[in-house]
């Protein structure tokens, strides 16, 4: 399961995606992408780099500021001959992106 916590875009910050990659998109908030945790750091996706293999990341922390930071993308795939890959960053905590499953729900009979 994913984390809950969305933090909105300072304006000055949706200005150097634009700036600095010509991202013609960017959005003003982003969800935590990591797996569901509580304190310490978040990370939403702002703009994928493309061919680079490196992607910019809102980072924040609960009651501090926020900032921009480029990261490789996570190389880890799913085992399989089918295997997702995680759409994550490079060394991130917890889970991958493909082991987030939600929980199986029973049904009556």
């Amino acid at each position: 399961m994913r984390c809950t916590r969305w933090r909105r875009v300072p304006l000055n910050l949706v200005r150097e995606p634009r700036e600095s990659f010509a991202a013609e998109c960017v959005d003003r908030a982003v969800q935590c992408q990591l797996s569901a945790h509580g304190d310490g750091e978040h990370y939403g996706l702002l703009y994928d780099l493309g061919e680079y293999g490196t992607a910019l990341w809102l980072r924040w922390r609960e009651g501090t500021d926020v900032g921009l930071i480029v990261l490789p993308d996570c190389p880890v795939v799913a085992p399989g001959l089918d295997g997702e890959g995680c759409c994550l960053f490079a060394d991130h905590p917890e889970q991958h992106t493909w082991e987030d499953t939600l929980e199986e729900v029973s049904c009556p009979s």
